[in-house]
This record gives C-alpha cells, sequence and structure tokens, in this order.
C-alpha cells in the first residue's frame, strides 16, 4: 500500500482542484460533473497505460536508485505537465501560428475551438507514436535474448529470423500503409511523422549505445537496463506515445482542458504507483509472461494509432485490448509456475525412489 501512498494524496488534492473548478464555473452541479469526469478520465489513462507501467517496469527493476529516483520525479514531472498539458499546447500552437499563452486562453475561453485544433492533427501524431510503439514491440519480438517465449516456436522462429533491420523496414512500410488512409493534403505531413517516430527511436538507441558501459553492446533493450541518459529518453518518449492517446480520448469526454489534465494527471500518478510497485515486489519475476503480455499489448496498440488516422476506434476497446494481453499474460504465468512446481515435485520423487 506504501507504493500508493503519494499517489492516493495527489489523487485528493487534484480531485478538490477539479471540485473548486467546477464550483467556480458552474455551483454545486458542475462541481459534481467535474469530480466524476476527473475520476473517470482517471480510471481511463490507468486502462490504456497499464502496458506501459509493465515496460516501464521491466527496465527500471535493473536499474540503480539514482536513476529510478531521477525517472520517478523528474519524469512525472513531464509527463503530467510536459505530455498531457503543454505538448498538446505546443501542437496548437504550431498550427495556428499563436503564443503559448494564446493557446492557453483559447483552452480555456474557446475549449471547442482548441478541441478542434487538436483533434485536426490526431492522424501525424498518432503516426509518430504508432511508429515509435511499432519499434518497441518488433524489437522485443525479434530479441533472441529471451529465455522464455509466450507462444512457444513461432517466438522462437520470429527471433530467430527477426533483425534490427526488418523491424525498421516492417514499421516505415507500416507508416507509408499509414499516408495512404489520409487525404491528399495531409499524405506528407503524416509520413514526415512517421518516419520522424522512427528516426528518434534510432537516435535514441544511438545515444544508449553511446553510453553503454560495456564497449560494443549497443543493443537498446540491454543499454537502457544500465540507467543512463539514454534510457531516461527512451522511457519519456514511451510515455509521450502512450499519452497522447489519451488526450484525444479525453476530449470525447470533456473540452475543459483542466480537467483533461488534473484527469489524466490522476491516472498518470497511478501509472507510476504501478511500476514503482512492480519493481519492489518482484512482480515480473513472479509473473514471467507479463513482460510478453505488455509487449503484445504495445503492438496492438500501435496498429490502433495507425488505423485510427482514418476510422475512429473506440476508447473502450484501445483500453481492454490492452488489459487483455495482460490478463492472459498473467493466467500463463501462473499456469507456467504451477507447471514448473509439478515437474520439480515429480523430480523429487523419481529422486527419492533411486535411493536404495
Amino acid at each position: 500500500m506504501r507504493h500508493f501512498t503519494l499517489s492516493i494524496a495527489v489523487t485528493v488534492i487534484l480531485m478538490g482542484v477539479a471540485g473548486w473548478w467546477g464550483y467556480s464555473r458552474g455551483g454545486t452541479g458542475a462541481m459534481l460533473q467535474a469530480l466524476w469526469i476527473a475520476g473517470v478520465l482517471g480510471i481511463l489513462e490507468v486502462s490504456l497505460s497499464f502496458d506501459n507501467a509493465v515496460v516501464n517496469a521491466t527496465v527500471l527493476r535493473h536499474w540503480n536508485e539514482f536513476w529510478r529516483k531521477l525517472f520517478l520525479t523528474v519524469g512525472i514531472l513531464v509527463a503530467v505537465f510536459g505530455m498531457r498539458l503543454v505538448f498538446p499546447l505546443v501542437i496548437v500552437a504550431a498550427a495556428t501560428g499563436l503564443g503559448l499563452v494564446d493557446v492557453w486562453n483559447m483552452a480555456i475561453n474557446t475549449p471547442d475551438e482548441y478541441s478542434r485544433h487538436l483533434v485536426e492533427h490526431h492522424a501525424e501524431v498518432s503516426a509518430f507514436g504508432g511508429a515509435f510503439l511499432l519499434l518497441v514491440f518488433l524489437n522485443f519480438l525479434f530479441s533472441d535474448d529471451k529465455e522464455l517465449h509466450w507462444l512457444g516456436w513461432i517466438e522462437r522462429k520470429v527471433g530467430q529470423y527477426g533483425t534490427d533491420g526488418l523491424a525498421v523496414l516492417l514499421t516505415l512500410l507500416a507508416v507509408y500503409y499509414c499516408m495512404t488512409l489520409v487525404p491528399e493534403a495531409r499524405k506528407l505531413a503524416v509520413i514526415i511523422s512517421g518516419t520522424v517516430g522512427v528516426l528518434v527511436y534510432i537516435g535514441v538507441d544511438w545515444i544508449s549505445g553511446l553510453l553503454e558501459e560495456k564497449e560494443g553492446d549497443a543493443a537498446l533493450g540491454k543499454a537502457v537496463s544500465q540507467g543512463s541518459i539514454g534510457g531516461f529518453l527512451y522511457l519519456e518518449v514511451l510515455d509521450a506515445s502512450f499519452s497522447f492517446d489519451g488526450v484525444i480520448g479525453a476530449f470525447a469526454i470533456t473540452n475543459d482542458v483542466v480537467i483533461i489534465m488534473l484527469g489524466l494527471a490522476i491516472g498518470a500518478m497511478f501509472v507510476r504507483s504501478l511500476t514503482v510497485y512492480m519493481v519492489y515486489r518482484g512482480t515480473l519475476d513472479e509473473f514471467v509472461f507479463l513482460e510478453h503480455g505488455a509487449h503484445y499489448a504495445i503492438g496492438i496498440l500501435a496498429l490502433i494509432m495507425f488505423a485510427s488516422v482514418k476510422y475512429h476506434i473506440p476508447e473502450w476497446f484501445t483500453g481492454l485490448s490492452g488489459v487483455a494481453f495482460i490478463a492472459v499474460s498473467l493466467w500463463s504465468s501462473v499456469r507456467h509456475r504451477k507447471r514448473l512446481a509439478r515437474q520439480e515435485a515429480e523430480a523429487g520423487d523419481e529422486a527419492e525412489r533411486a535411493c536404495p
């Protein structure tokens, strides 16, 4: 419970701010509505980002305390205020040519106009996030370092023939297909955004390689596990790819940018708490396929983001698809643990019978 103490305290404070904001704008009825929407947005954020917490935990469990605390302090500020407030403002500012203060005034005073500008650039953001997340999934899938394979011989074969180059090739093909889904006027912007997502992943990989302590070992998965600025950047970009999808989804519930920020901030805090809980309780060692389920959920989310440039994908479907993979991976982990225990018991019985 201690891992969630800070999140609970922050939730109480932020819900109080949400209640005050609603009351100041419309009395008791608006206050209750603001509290309800903030709570719903918090739950939405957790459901969309649970797999993000698992992947964060797989990286953080190998870091030293300095880098863990940096990610869980500075990182949470970047996640809450940077990705869920400032980044959407920057997008609208770039689209309209206005300053950040003017865009903030637009978000407060004319939220419909603000949300319209933001949603208009959903395709570009989805192409960027989809490309980055797809590379995260494919590089995990193609890794030949995994000792356990959730899908058995299928994963072993894929890991045997898959390479980093193939992951990039498949991602660029996905970006190209994503471009074909949008109108002619948006094609260039979408393919540039998707390509930038690929370049950012490769750039973080390169930075991690430069900072890797073991010479010649520049693989992203190993490099970030050492705890470095490269690993920190990797997790921050990963969080950004997850968070903006939640921001867009939040506008389907309300146009109030303050309530959106407060609700998503509550969810982001609990995602961080889940990360800490899994790191210090050894959850990933206990449930060995949880990491696999999270990465498959990321792969599905990447495909959903690509498809969303043209088709409306309900937020409940996006959230439940990730939760489904997590749930199945937990079930597989429990079965695996029981099977190992049974094998050990049978081996012990055979050893006793063999003794004279």
